[in-house]
């Protein structure tokens, strides 16, 4: 048996979109079960997203703590933003995020891994590379809005942020799962297998 996701959709009988808000929306789908009956299942709509694990000279990790109403808590994270533009190539979004919230630019981009980040309530699909090859960007720095305003910096060691996901400390998703996919790629044949930055992405498909 080989276990990887594949896709299946179920019969919707019929949907609606209760709210439309300025990013995302939310959606109720009535959707046929196996056995014939029929459920709601409410959930939010996204247009995905990328974030980037971008690794220094010294084997650290440039974060980025910013405030998360929803959660009442100031996140260590990593660079990250949504995908703006259907059809977007999720690394050209990947390198403009990391220019516009950490001012700096990578030679090296890989893909680290795909996630779904909610799948039971919310469709969004996250792509998150690793960026290596770091240096300052050329220009003026972006200009910030709102919660980015209040951003603090920090370049923390590999090893130092996987004892703070273990520990309970750090929550942020992307934070967590590209730190542990790092280091499970280094322990099963090295960075420089995985996946090339171009590579398909069938939850979002993107032209080149």
């Amino acid at each position: 048996m080989t276990i990887k996701d594949t896709p299946e959709a179920w019969q919707v009988r019929a949907t609606e979109t209760p709210f439309v808000g300025n990013k995302t929306s939310v959606r109720t789908d009535e959707v046929v079960m196996p056995d014939g009956s029929v459920v709601k299942r409410d959930y939010q709509v996204h247009p995905g997203s990328v974030a980037v694990l971008a690794l220094d000279e010294e084997d650290r990790v440039l974060l980025i703590r910013q405030y998360r109403h929803p959660v009442r808590q100031k996140l260590w994270e990593i660079p990250a933003g949504l995908l703006d533009v259907p059809g977007e190539n999720p690394l050209h979004a990947a390198q403009r995020e990391l220019y516009e919230e950490a001012h700096v630019k990578a030679e090296d981009w890989r893909v680290l891994t795909d996630v779904y980040t909610t799948p039971g309530g919310c469709d969004e699909a996250v792509r998150i590379f690793l960026a290596r090859n770091l240096s300052e960007a050329e220009g003026e720095r972006f200009e910030v809005e709102d919660e980015e305003t209040d951003l603090e910096y920090a370049r923390v060691p590999v090893d130092e942020l996987a004892r703070g996901v273990l520990a309970g400390e750090l929550h942020n998703n992307c934070l967590v799962v590209g730190v542990l996919s790092l280091i499970a790629a280094r322990a099963s044949g090295g960075l420089d297998g995985l996946r090339a930055a171009d590579a398909e992405w069938p939850a979002r498909p993107f032209e080149a």
